[in-house]
């Protein structure tokens, strides 16, 4: 499928992918050329370019792969500084950014982590594009 002919619903597009996190279905592309896994998922490979995408279920549980701690927080979230976000290094393979449900000094490359998914805070829907304003916040919890 080209690029062209993806409307919003697509999980290949931002909106179609957080529809879907809202369900609690966490989907991730897939490249049939070179099996790179793309979260959130995209019509094209950003490894080897390749438009063969498929749209598969994604494993929620994955490893801590880097981590850091938000002391100097945009505005909108300067009340929930200091913070622990990390990249996720998910069972299948992908990577995915988030918050961590930790705080810092309770976090280590290699922990295991589980995604959740909630509904957006007020000051995270103020923060948000009027279009993103209602898609779910994913966040990291240890196991």
């Amino acid at each position: 499928m080209s690029d062209d002919t993806l409307d919003s619903s697509d999980p290949r597009t931002l909106p179609g992918f957080f529809d879907a996190l809202a369900d609690e279905e966490l989907l991730g592309g897939v490249c049939t050329d070179c099996g790179q896994v793309l979260l959130p998922p995209r019509p094209a490979c950003y490894a080897c370019g390749s438009r063969a995408v498929d749209v598969e279920p994604q494993s929620r549980e994955g490893e801590i792969f880097s981590y850091t701690e938000v002391h100097a927080a945009p505005p909108a979230f300067a009340a929930d500084a200091p913070y622990t976000v990390a990249v996720v290094e998910l069972a299948d393979g992908g990577r995915l950014l988030g918050r961590v449900n930790a705080d810092y000094a309770d976090v280590a490359i290699g922990d295991p982590v589980e995604l959740t998914v909630r509904e957006p805070t007020a000051a995270e829907r103020d923060a948000a594009l009027d279009y993103e304003a209602d898609w779910p916040i994913h966040v990291f919890e240890p196991r």
